[in-house]
Order: C-alpha cells, then structure tokens, then sequence
C-alpha cells in the first residue's frame, strides 16, 4: 500500500537491506500504521527487520516521537509541586508501585503513574489495586489532575489517548516473535512515559529468571537506550538494573502483594521490598529536584501512609477494608533441613499464575485472593517439615499445576553451607 511520499515495501526493503531508515520514513510508517493505511502484516516485516538490524540513536528517538505524535501528551506544568514518575519492566513479587507513589508524594513530589494489569507471571498493578472493595482504575484527565493536586499520587490505567501507535504495535510484537527486539521495547516504554507528560523518570529494569531480560548486558543495553531516549526528550531519566532471579519480598499475588505494601508503609515489610522502595524513590526526588527529602523519614512519620489512605479513598476505595482471601490454601513443606540456597522466580510467578493471580489473555478474569506465600527466601536456614510455600486460590483442582511450577525452582544445602546472596540492586544509571 501507498500514501503520499512513501509506500510500505520501500520502508521493510531499507531495513531489510541494513540502512538506516530516514526521519521522513519512519513519521510516515508510524502514522500510516496508526491510520490503517500500513497493513497489519508489512509492520510485522517491518517490526522482523528492526529485530534482526537493529536501530541507532537518531532513528530510534525519531520513532519514539512519531509514536507519541500518534496521540495526545499530558501537561502537568500547572501543578504546583514537580513530577516524577516510575516504570518497572516487571517481575514476580514486584509490589514496589504500591508504596512508592505515596511515599513520594508525602515528600512533596507528584507520581502520576499510569499503570498496567498482569500478563503471564509478572503481576500487574492495577490487578492488584483492584483488589482493594471499590477502588477503581479508570480516571478522568480531570480527576487525575485534582488528585494530583489535592493527594500527590494516582495510581491508574493509561487512557486510550496515549501512544496508541505503541498499543497497536505491541499487541502485533506478541505475536510475530519481536518482542526482544531491544529498539521495539524502548520506544514502546518511553512513549508512554514521555507522552504521560512527567518532569522526571527512574526505570527499573529487572533481569534475571523471572524477568524479561535474562541477561545482565541486555538488560544494561536496554537501560542504557531508554534513559538517553528520557534525557533526549527533556524527561530527567534515571535507570537501576535490579534482580529478578528471585522473586521480591514474600507474596505473590494481588490481595496478598497490597498486604505486603501497605506492611511496607507501615514502617515494616520484607527488607528487600524495603531497600528497592526507598532507592527508587531517592531517584525520583533527585530527578525532581528535591534530594534534600529522606523518604526514610516519612515512612517512619506515617506521613506516607496518610499518602497512601488519600490515594485509595480519592479513588473510591476503602483502604480499611477487608482484603479477599483465597477459598482454599496448600501448604508445601521443606522436604529436609538446611539452607535456602535458590528460589526462582519464573517457578514462583508461574506457580501464582496457574493458581489464578494472573491472566493468560487480556481478556481472562483473576483472582483477587490467589498466589503463592514464601516462608523463606535465600540464606535462610530451614528445619525438615517447615512451611516452604502457602499456595492460595478459590479453585482447589489449580494446586496440581501450580505444584508442577515449584519443582525444581528452589535448593537446599546442607546446614551451616555459606551462603552470599545475589545484590538486589545490579546497577544505577544516571
């Protein structure tokens, strides 16, 4: 197909070929797509050629913008504090959103963080928060605004008006086998984040078993190419590359992983979810100008809970109320004593997806109470017939499968075997 100075054969010929694609070129295909005028299955060749040659900086910030320029951009400029925003590229157990939007908050800095549901065996945010009674994800720009305002933190689905050059894209990438393309990934995450309109940005890209990148250098490659994209847009971007090999905290699931955040907040919670929250959220003050700020502080003030109650009740929910709580449980024990010496994250996202935490297709309901509970994480010592794991669901015939997924994705070693647990926080990009 063809329209005005370009046709699509000419662009997946240039890319086949290893040439660069000009600026012309790429605003083109971008809005053709956009439009319908490309076809579905020339972006497919299109998307194959990026995979296989790759992309340099000038092509990949032009087609950045082309796919913000598809939809609208949000303004925040007439806030009257500044704005920092976050994104994860996903894990098991990665609850860190929850507390970390107010705790920023409470530090005088506005998180509009337009969030996504589960897919798989990495959870998602607003499954989560959705299983909170009458919260609810859908806002207007209006409400987003006055609650920015009023609270300093929204937590909410990303309305259709944003990128929807990214949304048809990324749904054609999960089916043509191009979703690693690294070019591919960057700009669908950063014209998000850029169109969402915030004065700064720090990306967490995990890497390890339960990530997408399973390779450290990959995963820094990706870091790399997404904050220059941030800093080229005059979005202050900062990167930490954290693990994902195994899962964060000690719950997976979305009832359970509110539990764990709000524990989190009250000046507890797992060490782990603790020292990502208050990292992540120094990067966001920096990048918002306000290092000055310990959020330390303010979880130890309970000024970030007050934040946090705020945001929950501004968006209809009861942060009071009773969690859902699974129907039936399993408990796994420790089939001998000793030392955890690994536990997997992928094993353990799977076991929650299969016990109905997560959704094999957009589409697919979950639930609320379902997930898996980890009584030990690496370096803890265990005694023989201990709990291991707690699995949860509403649907006992789930166990079985679930119970597949834990084999194999946990050591133990004899008592007294040294241990040195994997850093939580890899690398930081500034």
């Amino acid at each position: 197909m063809s329209t005005g100075s370009h046709d699509a054969v000419e662009v997946i010929g240039a890319k086949r070929d290893k040439h660069e694609l000009s600026d012309s070129q790429i605003e083109w295909v971008i809005d053709a797509y956009t439009k319908g005028t490309v076809a579905d299955e020339q972006m497919s060749a299109l998307a194959m050629a990026i995979l296989l040659n790759g992309m340099d900086r000038r092509e990949l910030t032009t087609w950045t913008h082309a796919m913000i320029a598809s939809g609208e951009r949000m303004d925040f400029s007439g806030l009257s504090r500044p704005t920092a925003d976050k994104h994860s590229t996903g894990g098991v157990g990665d609850k860190v959103t929850l507390p970390l939007a107010p705790l920023v908050a409470a530090c005088g800095v506005a998180v509009p963080q337009l969030s996504g549901r589960g897919l798989g065996h990495t959870g998602g945010t607003l499954d989560k928060l959705e299983s909170i009674p009458g919260w609810r994800a859908q806002l207007s720009n209006d409400e987003m605004m006055r609650q920015l305002e009023e609270v300093g933190a929204v937590i909410c689905a990303a309305g259709d008006g944003l990128a929807p050059a990214d949304k048809k894209l990324y749904a054609l990438r999960d089916v043509t086998g191009t979703v690693e393309a690294i070019p591919l990934i960057a700009s669908s995450i950063m014209s998000k984040k850029i169109a969402e309109g915030t004065g700064a940005l720090v990306l967490d890209v995990k890497v390890g078993t339960g990530a997408f990148m399973k390779d450290l250098a990959r995963a820094h490659e990706l870091a790399e190419v997404m904050v220059a994209l941030g800093n080229d847009a005059g979005v202050k971007t900062y990167a930490a590359i954290t693990d994902m090999s195994t899962p964060l905290g000690r719950t997976a699931g979305n009832a359970i992983e509110v539990t764990e955040s709000v524990e989190v907040l009250a000046g507890g919670g797992p060490a782990d979810v603790v020292e990502l929250t208050l990292q992540l959220a120094r990067d966001m003050l920096t990048g918002a100008g306000r290092e000055g700020v310990d959020p330390a502080d303010k979880l130890a003030d309970g000024s970030a809970m007050d934040a946090w109650k705020a945001m929950i009740r501004a968006q209809d929910g009861d942060p009071d109320a009773e969690l859902p709580v699974a129907k039936e449980s399993h408990v796994v024990n420790a089939p001998s004593s000793g030392v955890l010496t690994r536990l997997d994250a992928m094993a353990v996202g799977l076991a929650a997806w299969r016990l109905g935490a997560g959704r094999a297709r957009k589409e697919d309901p979950v639930q609320a109470g379902a997930g898996v509970v980890w009584h030990a994480r690496p370096g803890d010592e265990v005694t023989e017939g201990s709990p291991l794991f707690t699995l949860l669901t509403d649907e006992p015939e789930r166990f079985d499968r679930a119970l597949e997924s834990l084999e194999g994705g946990y050591d133990l070693a004899p008592t007294g075997t040294p241990f040195t647990p994997a850093p939580l926080i890899h690398d930081r990009l500034r």
